[in-house]
């Protein structure tokens, strides 16, 4: 995934610079035909797959947009699902973060285990008494 995502990031970074030297008139025909694609995707296609990766890269374009801008976008999906999405990527990563790496207790360092096993040996009459059972 990791690599999938830099593959994906230096696409879009040769991509920004194949658009610096187009005008804004050229930008906006580029654009125009790309909507139109989309139309004649959402016409055909049932529903699209996004994978993980394409969400992250959606939700990190979009998530600046207030939601009425994000309602007259051209989108495959929902301004919602958008929203869902990134909230979910928000609880993902919040709980990534916050989960304890290992389990129970830490491990006692043996230094320690063996000076209380020793103080235990010489000093038979320290604590409760063993069960004469």
């Amino acid at each position: 995934m990791l690599l999938r995502l830099a593959y994906l990031a230096a696409t879009n970074a040769f991509a920004l610079l194949r658009l610096l030297p187009m005008s804004d008139r050229d930008k906006d025909i580029e654009i125009l035909a790309l909507r139109h694609q989309l139309l004649v995707l959402q016409r055909q296609v049932g529903k699209p797959t996004f994978t993980d990766t394409d969400r992250v890269i959606l939700v990190g374009l979009l998530r600046r947009l207030p939601r009425e801008k994000l309602r007259h976008l051209l989108l495959l999906v929902r301004p919602e699902t958008i929203v869902r999405w990134h909230r979910d990527l928000l609880t993902r990563s919040h709980a990534a973060t916050c989960a304890p790496k290992r389990r129970g207790r830490p491990p006692t360092v043996r230094s320690i285990r063996a000076l209380v096993l020793r103080l235990a040996r010489e000093n038979s009459s320290w604590g409760v008494p063993p069960d004469p059972r």
